[in-house]
């Protein structure tokens, strides 16, 4: 038996959360599919199916049987995902063509109908089912595959029922305006897939490689790691890397919404899509096309907007009862009022398939997807990568904001202020300190690696290493065990005299962070650093205020450091917090409502998994892209206020579109029964829900987040 293969094909034809429900609920009940996912946003499906059981020639033709286009993903775009191929204008495609034609034989029939009346009745006759056919095969076909109260399936009982009645006309454009309909959310659809396709353009189709002195262009997607590529004024950096010859302005606000252009000299690290904005640039590929910054963003929204929002999964799970219920009620309609009340059994006949096409739930099914997929391709334009609508919900929700200190309040970079001797001299205890945190990425360490080299002092070898979350390094040198750690550690090794502890009190006091340098049982040496706050640390905290929300700042510092940054800030704050103990003040917090924590994503893992939504800071780098449950690619603290006023506009739009696809219905419903709703109006409840509801989801394309607070 062969290994399940993990497939994915483009499927054409997808206009909103109910069609993607149909092929899904088509393929599960294949032989040998062990996982399929349908995303409307990306034209595709991804299906894990073992091969001996379905084939895949099967799996395209169920597609196609159910009114759908299954195409293998064999053409990749630049970024090494697949994208549906570009549209052609809506009377090029199947939905456009059968309007058209629909159309044209609807006009016919009434000229027969003005012309010959005693002709007129077979004419709309011909219009109705010529246009019905395709839309009764596709019932027929989602009834045996599981999905038997499909909107054909009321479309079709419907029309056919105003047929035998003898109300052709009704049926004919009924069918019409459901054709124009489904048209209609086709080039909605498209437009909302036009936000991911927007960020796949980023991509420069080429590059301008160097081999050997020459220069030749080839295709991006052909740039492997190490290739050196000559990047103009004018250019698209045709793939992340960095700098490796010459000096300019790049413009990133495509990837990261920074709207100022950011210097980058050689050793700068550049983006995939950003423009060179004047001088040269040679630039070492650090990552292949199918693997840099923009194939990460799309793919991550692709599968965020793949992947249901609660609200959605609700309305999902109402809707598989809603539609059973709709058409009962529908029955009801009929039979009632002849049986009980002597009525006309003519006239509630067309009553109830009045209220069959009323109940179509599209509008209500499609009200929370498409405003989730358009808030999601929107924000990634503006730098706020949100992970899937779960999270983009929870934003909107959160009543406080849980902010780490370095790397997320501040620059990240602190800078050694001071080395204070104790045992020995100044340039012993900065070597040493620093042959310990060679090879660390901590902030701290790299700032005493820094000032160590700056002063040309040698750093002696040290051996191994061993590493306590919230207290130290210690690593073996030539002259013994060395370690770096916080005074609260010292404190507890009984290192710290009351000379020392002073001496910290000092130093923390004046803003500092302290860390202490000893060597076995002695105390070599205290090395005071300085972060500097983020330049909209401050207006960023206040805009979240602004919103509502409570914000507080969750650190390993020093209390005294801690509460000057805090001071300056206006924030709550908890320091000395050691990992667990950070994890439980995110527990507090959360027992007054859901929780937001903030971190640069590298040391931060464990509270931004146990928070109620984690937001990682990083520019863009792996590590924001892939720790959290959103990452802000501006790198700045106002962007955690626009994702949440971003989260609330979604919200909003939500529950403007429920309330949208739910009053037309309720409406329509009232007058149907009262007698003032003809057939083709009834469709309208439905066609033109869906139709404003999609409109009002799009808006979200072009929503500023970085507006005034609300």
């Amino acid at each position: 038996m062969a290994a399940a293969s993990a497939l994915k094909l483009r499927i054409e034809g997808m206009d909103c959360g109910s069609c993607a429900a149909k092929i899904e609920t088509a393929m599960r009940r294949l032989p040998g599919v062990a996982e399929v996912e349908v995303s409307v946003a990306a034209s595709s499906m991804s299906i894990t199916v073992d091969e001996d059981r379905t084939s895949r020639e099967a799996i395209r033709a169920k597609v196609d049987s159910l009114g759908f286009k299954a195409i293998d993903s064999a053409a990749a775009g630049p970024t090494g995902h697949v994208h549906p191929a570009t549209e052609g204008p809506w009377w090029s495609t199947a939905k456009g063509r059968l309007v058209l034609a629909s159309g044209a034989l609807l006009a016919g029939a009434w000229g027969v109908s003005w012309l010959e009346p005693q002709w007129a009745a077979w004419p709309y006759v011909v219009a109705a089912v010529v246009a019905l056919v395709p839309v009764a095969r596709r019932a027929v076909a989602g009834a045996l595959n599981g999905t038997p109260f499909s909107i054909e399936t009321l479309m079709a009982v419907a029309a056919i029922g105003a047929i035998a009645i003898g109300e052709a006309p009704e049926a004919a454009v009924v069918v019409f305006l459901f054709a124009v309909g489904e048209l209609l959310e086709g080039v909605a659809a498209s437009r909302a897939r036009a936000g991911v396709k927007a960020l796949v353009d980023l991509m420069p189709r080429s590059a301008r490689r160097i081999r050997g002195g020459d220069v030749e262009t080839v295709p991006a997607s052909e740039l492997a790691v190490g290739d050196v590529v000559l990047v103009r004024p004018g250019d698209r950096v045709p793939s992340d890397g960095t700098v490796v010859e010459g000096a300019s302005e790049l413009n990133e606000a495509p990837i990261t919404g920074e709207s100022r252009a950011v210097f980058k000299e050689v050793g700068s690290s550049v983006y995939a899509g950003s423009v060179n904005a004047n001088g040269e640039l040679r630039v070492s590929i650090t990552k292949t096309a199918a693997d840099n910054t923009i194939a990460r963003i799309v793919h991550m929204v692709e599968e965020a907007q793949a992947t249901k929002a609660p609200t959605a999964r609700f309305i999902e799970r109402f809707s598989r009862w809603y539609t059973p219920a709709a058409m009962a009620f529908a029955l009801l309609v009929i039979v009632a009022p002849p049986l009980l009340a002597g009525g006309d059994w003519q006239t509630w006949i067309y009553r109830g398939l009045a209220v069959l096409l009323i109940a179509c739930p599209c509008a209500l099914v499609i009200s929370t997807p498409a405003a989730v997929a358009s808030a999601l391709a929107g924000g990634a334009r503006r730098g706020l990568l949100i992970k899937g609508g779960a999270a983009l919900e929870t934003l909107g929700r959160v009543k406080t904001v849980a902010f780490d200190k370095t790397g997320t309040l501040t620059e990240g970079r602190p800078r050694v202020v001071d080395v204070v001797a104790l045992d020995g001299t100044v340039d012993e205890t900065l070597s040493k300190a620093a042959a310990v945190e060679r090879g660390s990425s901590h902030p701290i360490g790299l700032a005493i690696l820094e000032e160590a080299q700056s002063r040309a002092l040698t750093v002696p070898n040290a051996f191994g290493g061993t590493a306590a979350p919230g207290k130290g390094v210690t690593a073996r040198l030539m002259s013994g065990f060395v370690t770096v750690g916080s005074p609260r550690q010292a404190v507890e090794k009984g290192l710290l005299s009351p000379e020392a502890a002073g001496r910290v009190t000092e130093l923390e006091g004046a803003g500092n962070t302290v860390v202490a340098v000893s060597e076995g049982a002695r105390l070599l040496g205290l090395v005071a650093l300085r972060d500097t706050l983020r330049p909209d640390a401050a207006t960023g905290l206040e805009r979240l205020r602004a919103l509502g929300l409570r914000t507080v700042m969750l650190t390993g510092d020093n209390a005294r450091a801690a509460a000057a940054i805090a001071a300056e800030l206006g924030v709550e704050h908890h320091a000395e917090l050691l990992p667990a103990a950070k994890l439980e003040a995110i527990a507090d917090h959360r027992r007054d409502g859901p929780i937001a924590m903030v971190g640069d994503g590298v040391n931060d893992a464990p509270a931004l998994a146990a928070a109620s939504v984690g937001v990682a800071m990083g520019g863009g780098t792996d590590v924001a892209l892939e720790t959290a449950d959103a990452a802000l690619l501006k790198d700045r603290v106002g962007g955690v206020a626009e994702l949440v006023v971003l989260s609330r506009a979604t919200l909003s739009n939500i529950w403007t579109n429920v309330t949208l696809a739910l009053g037309l219905k309720g409406a329509f419903l009232i007058a149907t029964l009262f007698g003032f709703t003809p057939l083709w109006m009834a469709i309208l409840a439905d066609t033109g829900a869906t139709v404003l509801v999609t409109a009002n989801a799009l808006r979200l394309l072009r929503f500023d987040p970085s507006g005034p607070a609300r």
